[in-house]
């Protein structure tokens, strides 16, 4: 692997760093279910590489019945993996991730998504808009350890700009950050920690 992007903090105890990994061709050529377990290793692996970052050791990663992670030592914990891409981070403080490619999709996905109101804080209905909320949600559906059944009560409140927005869910204000990248984007939870993204490239 290369790493295309990888910057360095000289606050690493204030540093969040979320790394993506690109899925190999060789991994389109499995059976669906071997696929599945390859990109829920190689997502571990990012995670791996996130803890190297943080300077943590990792644990034993287990999963609660309804697939949220448990913190382990005070660590929080959260992985993505779709077709090209997957992700992992690590924090001492409640995170999730997601990615998605930017592609075409319904407009009833746009309103089970999002509602009026939250549409209204935008200038437009495009599909990066869609995903901007659609990962931001999810991820902070994954930090608050629930499931896509949680989207409606999910509120983005504020676009912040072209990379950040604020959501209300469950009485509190979630910040996240957003990168772009290669027609995808990602989604993290960011609190006060700073954010150093990461994309290491399969050879």
């Amino acid at each position: 692997m290369g790493i295309i992007e990888d910057k360095k903090s000289k606050t690493k105890n204030l540093v969040i760093y979320p790394v993506i990994l690109s899925v190999p061709n060789s991994a389109k050529e499995l059976t669906r279910r071997a696929r599945v377990k390859y990109l829920s290793r190689h997502a571990r692996r990012a995670l791996e590489i996130s803890a190297e970052k943080t300077g943590i050791k990792l644990g034993e990663l287990i999963k609660e019945d309804n697939g949220s992670p448990l913190p382990f030592d005070g660590n929080y914990w959260s992985v993505t993996h779709k077709p090209e891409y997957v992700g992992g981070v690590i924090a001492s403080e409640q995170i999730g991730i997601d990615i998605e490619k930017i592609r075409p999709c319904s407009k009833a996905l746009f309103k089970k998504t999002a509602d009026d109101r939250e549409w209204a804080l935008a200038d437009t209905d495009s599909l990066t808009l869609f995903f901007r909320y659609w990962t931001s949600k999810e991820a902070v559906l994954k930090a608050g350890g629930t499931g896509l059944t949680d989207m409606s009560k999910c509120r983005i409140v504020r676009i912040t700009d072209n990379n950040n927005l604020i959501i209300d869910y469950k009485n509190k204000k979630w910040f996240v950050e957003q990168f772009f990248f290669n027609g995808h984007v990602a989604s993290l939870i960011k609190t006060t920690s700073h954010i150093e993204w990461t994309i290491l490239m399969a050879s």
